[in-house]
């Protein structure tokens, strides 16, 4: 038990931090938010990055690190600029400074932080916070999930014909794999949906969930950055993630659907065409 309260102490310590540091790097996305940006290619001409996403990077990793000197740090732009992504069981900060970084190019508001933390390789503390809207999502480990501090619950809907569903297309312009997306997004669309939405970011759609918007999101493509805060967050708040093929979320396995209970993440499951990425 002293152990149990050990961990939801130090949890408690992590998530303070997070929130702290988050709310700075909003500072930085908002203050930049209208004005013209530096915009760099990465990938793809879809897949862009800009100063603020390498200074807001850099910002949440100093200071992390100068709290927690022994824990280890997985950030979207650090590996891009090729430090070598690995998760282990140490605990790791998994981040994604500016998520949703094309909509941030065209001040599109679905911006957000992603901050989460894994402990053995298990996501045990998320924040995701847009600065633009001033929406904060918090979960720790066991204590449930909330925005702005209020407690929020995904919509626990089973049915696939009675869901808002969330789908993104992402950076990726390879021919096969749009190809593969537009036939998943037609496939669910013919399960009898109410609908699909797209956000362009990949934490606030698994967000939407959590707070009961949207019932289900899917995506291939995506990485261990834009979903290790959201899972968390969502799981608190009672829906699950998974491999598109069913089984069990793999962080590095660059894909993942995010649903409001385990019945209606199957059921997408079952009408999806997958597509295998290199891992993160």
């Amino acid at each position: 038990m002293e152990e149990l309260q050990g961990d939801k102490e130090l949890y408690q310590e992590y998530l303070c931090a997070a929130v702290e540091i988050a709310k700075k790097a909003g500072e930085e996305i908002r203050a930049t938010f209208q004005s013209k940006k530096t915009v760099e290619m990465k990938s793809s001409p879809a897949d862009l990055v800009t100063e603020t996403d390498q200074k807001v990077e850099q910002l949440i990793i100093s200071f992390l690190r100068s709290k927690f000197p022994d824990h280890c740090f997985i950030g979207e732009e650090t590996t891009a600029a090729g430090v070598h992504c690995e998760l282990t069981d140490n605990p790791t900060w998994i981040i994604d400074p500016v998520d949703g970084t094309t909509n941030f190019v065209h001040s599109f508001q679905f911006v957000a932080v992603s901050i989460g933390l894994s402990v053995s390789k298990e996501n045990v503390v998320g924040v995701v916070y847009n600065p633009i809207l001033d929406e904060l999502f918090t979960a720790i480990k066991g204590q449930g999930a909330y925005c702005n501090g209020k407690p929020i619950s995904c919509s626990k809907q089973q049915d696939i014909s009675q869901c808002l569903a969330l789908v993104e297309i992402g950076s990726s312009r390879v021919s096969a794999h749009l190809q593969t997306k537009l036939q998943n997004i037609s496939s669910i669309l013919q399960q009898g949906v109410h609908g699909v939405r797209s956000l362009g970011s990949a934490a606030l759609n698994i967000c939407q969930v959590a707070r009961g918007g949207g019932d289900v999101y899917v995506e291939h493509g995506i990485h261990c950055w834009d979903m290790a805060a959201g899972d968390i967050i969502l799981r608190e708040a009672g829906g699950v993630t998974i491999d598109p093929k069913g089984g069990p979320l793999d962080l590095m396995s660059r894909c993942l659907i995010a649903a409001s209970s385990p019945q209606l993440a199957l059921s997408v499951s079952a009408c999806l065409t997958h597509i295998d990425y290199q891992r993160d």
